[in-house]
């Protein structure tokens, strides 16, 4: 099992609704592949650096989850068939990003010059 972070652009047009369906869409479908959702944020309506489909916002969304390595390739099929999702990136987290998100979860405020332990 690995740690990972997923971060989709959901189209504008969604409805609040929609936009909360997806996200527990993909959050069952990481549960139900034998894998663990960690934290779930919402971002919301964001501009985009550059027109996607000929839109300028998007939805943004993060997750981040544990789960077996092959389960990612049926994640990204998933995502690439669903048409509210305009874009996406998988991030591998290893122990030191682990370690700075629950920190920054917590409310610790993290100034990048401290010695990470190993």
């Amino acid at each position: 099992m690995s740690n990972y972070e997923l971060m989709v652009i959901f189209t504008p047009v969604l409805s609040e609704e929609e936009y909360k369906a997806a996200q527990k869409k993909y959050e069952a479908l990481v549960k139900e592949n034998g894998g663990e959702v960690t934290h779930s944020k919402p971002w919301g309506l964001k501009s985009l650096a550059y027109p996607v489909a000929k839109k300028t916002t998007g939805l943004y969304w993060v997750m981040e989850y544990t789960a077996p390595t092959s389960f990612n390739e049926k994640l990204k099929i998933q995502l690439l068939r669903d048409e509210s999702a305009m874009r996406h990136m998988f991030t591998v987290l290893d122990k030191y990003a682990v370690e700075y998100n629950n920190k920054k979860k917590s409310g610790v405020q993290y100034s990048g010059n401290e010695k990470a332990e190993a």
